[in-house]
């Protein structure tokens, strides 16, 4: 069933590295979920023809347009770039959300319906009725491992930090400081999510399943692992606290 957005300009956000095999189908499900939703894909310029897809699909679907990056540079510049754009084009709502579908378009009305309340809605794995699907024993221990360690070192109450399913309230962007943002990875969802309770905004999590992806190669590794374990000891320390 698609959604509406109480006349909010809303923008999903969606980063590709690799991804033509999933690029089509993750925007029609996005497509036929919401209504009056716009799509942004953000392509570091893949080798697989990525970018090559995301025009195609923008010559028949007015809801999609593309930002083309000239090189790799990580999840986190992808989302601060795109981030910085949809401020500019005047959206109050922004959604980052996988390609792979390990965020089901499903959850998008709900998660939209929240933000009526909600600064930041957070897609979580870990509160009742959330979980995952399709990891084995040592991903699940380590996504969770991770959550516990941030959550811990931050002193917060999120139990999803590095979920990478949100949605923003455009004064949230505004006001967390994207410039100074220099986190990828897990630490770039946990910092924002930092920023955000540090400046006092509403966050909310909704359950979600998260489903390992159907197609292509996971992109996460020990050199992001281990920099989300090194920067929560930062961001505790360098972030002001501002109660609204």
């Amino acid at each position: 069933m698609s959604a509406t957005t109480s006349r909010r300009r809303v923008l999903v956000v969606l980063p590709t590295y690799n991804e033509r095999d999933n690029l089509g189908p993750i925007t029609n499900g996005i497509l036929g979920a919401t209504s009056g939703v716009d799509v942004l894909v953000v392509d570091d310029n893949s080798p697989d023809g990525t970018g090559r897809l995301a025009d195609e699909i923008t010559t028949r679907e007015k809801r999609v347009r593309v930002l083309h990056r000239a090189r790799k540079e990580g999840l986190g510049r992808a989302y601060l770039a795109a981030f910085a754009s949809a401020l500019a084009d005047g959206y109050e709502l922004v959604v980052e959300m996988d390609a792979d579908f390990s965020h089901d378009p499903k959850y998008l009305p709900e998660m939209l319906a929240r933000a009526e309340d909600s600064d930041l809605v957070i897609g979580s794995r870990y509160v009742a009725g959330g979980g995952s699907r399709g990891w084995g024993f040592s991903r699940r221990l380590l996504s969770q491992g991770a959550n516990i360690y941030a959550r811990r070192i931050l002193r917060v109450g999120v139990l999803d930090l590095t979920s990478g399913f949100k949605c923003f309230r455009r004064e949230v962007l505004e006001a967390i400081g994207l410039p100074t943002v220099v986190s990828a990875g897990y630490a770039f969802q946990i910092e924002l999510t930092f920023r955000a309770l540090r400046h006092g905004f509403r966050v909310s999590e909704m359950p979600i399943v998260f489903v390992d992806r159907r197609r292509g190669h996971s992109k996460m590794s020990w050199a992001v692992v281990l920099e989300a374990a090194t920067r929560v000891w930062s961001m505790r320390f360098s972030q002001p606290f501002d109660r609204r």
